[in-house]
């Protein structure tokens, strides 16, 4: 394996006294074009869910990890460690346009649904709010429905 471009990785203590692997993507991210995708302001989410009485939350906390780099793309996020190069095989956090890259996949999935005001997606949060807790439900397993199918579907590839 060989690459122009590679990261240094180490490790960092959580409070929980355990570990977690950080690479370093300064570099990279200098010299990446960056993502001009939109993300919602807190305000448009209150405006937008301000009304509703009843709500579902959907935390998609480790949904990255699912989203698959473009097989041409993974020599850009490769690290080094002693024991020689790795590299990525899923997004990963520090990336300069994950967020909106993620924002933009989900926006893809909820489209209609987001259009009619009872889906509000903030990056790996859904809510889900509505006036009433009649057809609530129904949201809420069309939603989950939806991100099963996309996970069952197809692996999503994107270009860094």
């Amino acid at each position: 394996m060989k690459s122009s471009q590679t990261a240094p990785v180490f490790f960092v203590g959580k409070k929980d006294r355990k570990k977690r692997i950080f690479q370093n993507y300064h570099y990279l991210n200098k010299w990446t074009i960056k993502d001009n995708y939109p993300l919602l302001l807190i305000s448009d989410i209150i405006e937008k869910i301000g009304t509703k009485k009843v709500f579902t939350k959907l935390d998609l906390h480790w949904s990255y990890n699912n989203i698959q780099i473009k097989e041409g793309d993974k020599w850009k996020v490769m690290f080094t460690t002693p024991e020689g190069l790795f590299e990525l095989t899923v997004i990963f956090f520090q990336l300069m346009n994950s967020l909106a890259m993620f924002q933009t996949i989900m926006n893809k999935i909820l489209n209609n649904l987001i259009n009619t005001g009872k889906v509000v997606s903030f990056i790996n949060n859904i809510i889900i709010g509505m006036e009433e807790e009649e057809n609530h439900n129904e949201i809420v397993e069309e939603v989950v429905k939806r991100l099963a199918e996309e996970i069952k579907m197809k692996e999503e590839k994107v270009k860094l």
